[in-house]
């Protein structure tokens, strides 16, 4: 209970009850005062009873003052049953506002808080490695060439990998904070600009890329929609089969553009495809298969685009069969759609 009282839930309950009290009571003066003001408008005046009033003029002041009094203390007396009534009410309304304001505010520092674990965690990992190399080559009495080369050469190699997330950080910060101006954009004109990033990549792995995106215009930032379609390709790439075939198509349908990405791979277990877009996840399964190496930030940047373009994106896949990405997004306008419909 001391936990609660001190929390920041309690306060802010109490911030919203103080106000709801404070405007509930202030209604209640101002009704009191003019229901009090009225009821002793109702006292007639003393012509009124004409000669009944001059033989008792005492009896009749005290019965009228006495109704008024009655009057009075029952409606003082209802206007603090009603305040009750509204604390009660109130309490329990407070509560709810507070925990409805509060609860996007925890979930973004909870998010927050656990982006920056895990960042810690993956820009220890390399970190760690270039030490742990260095000092057990420092140790050795007699280094030689050979061994000197092969331990600048590991370091290189966890060099590229800081530089990969680090980029990949300033992507998602730059994301996040990132004015979109959008304008029409040719979904074929964002795969082809994508595609060019993973000439090499795809012949390292002998993965053909099939590009059927037909000429769909959508409302967008064309560089953002061009690093969306990228992180996908490189994610079909990086965990598709050697020797097999990613395939871009796209299709419309009723006010949206659909853009899908597919591969031949293991695929994605169901377990994981609820998670696949959040920061720094990994399926390890797939990860350790196919000896890629990654920081899981590729769909959630791409998430956050297209989200931010008012679309959406999500996965389909079966285990041993690939997996399927696929982006919504709102079209330019309806008179200039060319690319036919695919139900």
């Amino acid at each position: 209970m001391k936990d609660f009282l001190r929390s920041t839930t309690a306060r802010l309950t109490a911030s919203y009850l103080a106000i709801i009290m404070v405007m509930s009571i202030g209604f209640s003066l101002v009704l009191y005062r003019t229901g009090w003001q009225e009821i002793g408008r109702q006292l007639p005046p003393d012509s009124f009873y004409g000669d009944q009033v001059s033989a008792q003029p005492d009896a009749f002041d005290r019965f009228f003052h006495h109704r008024i009094a009655e009057g009075r203390h029952e409606l003082f007396a209802r206007l603090v049953l009603l305040n009750l009534l509204v604390l009660i009410a109130g309490a329990a309304i407070s509560y709810y506002l507070a925990r409805r304001t509060l609860k996007p505010v925890e979930e973004a520092m909870e998010v927050q808080a656990r982006f920056s674990s895990d960042a810690s965690h993956e820009l220890r990992t390399p970190l760690t490695a270039i030490r742990t190399r260095n000092e057990v080559a420092l140790r050795k009495p007699k280094l030689g060439l050979g061994e000197a080369k092969e331990v600048i050469k590991s370091n290189l190699e966890e060099i590229l990998k800081l530089e990969q997330l680090s980029g990949g950080l300033l992507r998602l910060t730059r994301v996040d904070g990132q004015q979109l101006i959008k304008q029409p954009v040719w979904l074929e004109d964002a795969a082809n600009e994508a595609l060019n990033q993973f000439v090499e990549p795809a012949q390292a792995k002998k993965i053909q890329i099939e590009d059927n995106v037909p000429k769909i215009e959508v409302l967008g930032d064309p560089i953002s929609l061009t690093q969306a379609v990228a992180a996908l390709i490189d994610n079909a790439i990086k965990y598709g089969d050697k020797a097999s075939t990613v395939h871009l198509t796209g299709y419309t349908k009723n006010d949206y553009g659909y853009l899908q990405v597919r591969n031949s791979g293991p695929g994605i277990r169901a377990s994981d495809l609820p998670h696949i877009f959040d920061r720094f996840y990994r399926a390890d399964h797939s990860r350790s298969r196919q000896g890629e190496n990654g920081y899981g930030l590729g769909l959630s940047i791409a998430k956050q685009i297209v989200e931010q373009h008012g679309g959406e994106i999500w996965a389909d896949s079966q285990p041993g069969e690939g997996a399927t990405f696929t982006i919504k997004l709102p079209l330019a306008t309806k008179e200039r759609i060319i690319a036919p419909l695919n139900m």
